[in-house]
């Protein structure tokens, strides 16, 4: 591919995503090429139909969740700095907006292709050496898995508006109370965990 072509398909994915971060999945597409200053022709030479689009969209997604992650790991020396540093990262609202919209779409769409599946495996083996990381440091409690942390940045990033107004006002408030009741020394025994 050219080099003019691979920065035209750059820019129509970054594009698309900032689109349908603000408008959804159903965004026109002449929206979309006309943020990313390309001809509708363009994009659709580069995406037969909208589905091609929005799966690249999700490619791309959870590509930056990937190098968002790595960038949490190698700019903060502690396990639990790099954890809040990365779920601070991805509750943003510029980016819950996008996983918001991408998460109305059937798993066949996005979560089930093939790259989108083997990056979020990579994705998800980082993250959890990271959690066994924070807990071999002592800073997190031996009970939390990653599976936890990933249900948590769900339910922030993908259903705000299932969250209560004031916690959906102020995301990281709330993320940062419920990661301080992950930290070691914060458990509280109860029925269930006996």
């Amino acid at each position: 591919m050219r080099a003019d072509a691979r920065r035209n398909l750059g820019k129509i994915v970054e594009a698309a995503a900032e689109v349908v971060a603000e408008r959804g999945v159903n965004a026109p597409m002449e929206a979309i090429a006309k943020r990313a200053g390309v001809g509708v022709g363009t994009l659709y030479r580069r995406f037969p139909d909208r589905d091609a689009l929005i799966a690249a969209v999700g490619d791309h997604y959870i590509h930056t969740m990937a190098e968002a992650l790595d960038t949490a790991c190698g700019s903060t020396a502690d396990a639990w700095g790099a954890i809040w540093d990365f779920i601070s990262w991805a509750a943003e609202p510029g980016r819950t907006a996008l996983s918001t919209a991408l998460a109305v779409l059937p798993d066949e769409v996005i979560v089930d292709r093939t790259e989108f599946a083997r990056v979020r495996e990579r994705w998800v083996g980082q993250f959890d050496e990271l959690v066994r990381r924070a807990q071999a440091e002592g800073s997190m409690r031996p009970d939390v898995g990653v599976e936890d942390l990933i249900h948590l940045l769900n339910v922030f990033t993908c259903h705000p508006d299932s969250l209560p107004a004031p916690v959906a006002a102020d995301p990281r408030r709330y993320l940062r109370l419920m990661l301080d009741g992950m930290k070691s020394g914060a458990a509280t025994v109860t029925e269930s965990s006996r």
